[in-house]
């Protein structure tokens, strides 16, 4: 089984994200960034099960601006045998669409013979949450979303996924999409050697062009704006004041 892994750079989820004065995006500039969380989480499981010989490769896969190289080299210190960039300019990158993505990762599953393509659920930057099930449809591949546990048996996937009532188990044939949730494994940290021999490592870049697509956006982002501060609690002596205070507010009745 070969796996392709989708990662995404974004602000790292330490930063405290601020709005740019343009009111038309967040401050990237001079600001740390890293690997997506949830993508990290999907290579992790793409590289066990390669470990545990259910796949023979993995190879990461990246949209984005020059920078985007920077988590491809961590990728493949992760674990990812190949890299590949799908390069466009910062402009570019800063209005790429979750359908750009799909239509991208979808082309190269389908022309270089994938057998599965795992990304994490969402982005921690615009928290989307389209990009897996858009391939699965591009594709017509079965999906398998929110995953918390990844088994193969033979030539399906066996899939716990977390939903609302609990655990959900699904069984999808190969091949299929996987979205990684936040429980399905604790990435690795990528040892120092590793590192060294990615930097390396060749990375296979390609354009939107080379792949015939066209990364026009299709939205407008009208207006950025930080969350309203919210508003200082008030401490009451005893039980019956807070009561007295939720009904006066209307909390209860």
């Amino acid at each position: 089984m070969r796996i392709l892994v989708g990662v995404k750079r974004v602000v790292d989820f330490a930063v405290k994200v601020r709005v740019r004065p343009d009111k038309k995006g967040v401050q990237t500039d001079n600001v740390q960034h890293s690997m997506n969380p949830f993508d990290e989480i999907a290579l992790e499981e793409a590289v066990k099960l390669k470990e545990a010989s259910k796949a023979k490769e993995v190879v990461a896969v990246s949209v984005g601006a020059t920078k985007a190289q920077e988590i491809l080299r961590t990728a493949m210190a992760k674990g990812a045998d190949k890299a590949i960039h799908i390069e466009v300019d910062q402009n570019v990158a800063n209005t790429l669409e979750p359908m750009h993505v799909a239509k991208a990762l979808a082309k190269i599953a389908k022309d270089e013979k994938f057998d599965a393509v795992f990304v994490g659920k969402q982005a921690i930057d615009d928290d989307s949450n389209q990009t897996g099930q858009l391939i699965a449809g591009l594709l017509d591949w079965p999906q398998a979303t929110f995953a918390s546990k990844v088994e193969v048996d033979g030539s399906h996937l066996k899939v716990t996924r977390e939903i609302d009532g609990g655990l959900d188990t699904v069984k999808v044939k190969l091949p299929a999409v996987v979205s990684a949730d936040l429980r399905l494994n604790e990435p690795r940290y990528a040892p120092l050697p590793m590192i060294m021999k990615a930097r390396k490592k060749p990375i296979d870049k390609k354009t939107p062009k080379d792949l015939g697509l066209d990364f026009t956006p299709q939205t407008e982002t009208l207006e950025v704006t930080e969350p309203p501060a919210r508003k200082a609690g008030e401490f009451v002596e005893d039980v019956p004041t807070l009561i007295s205070k939720l009904r006066e507010r209307g909390a209860i009745p």
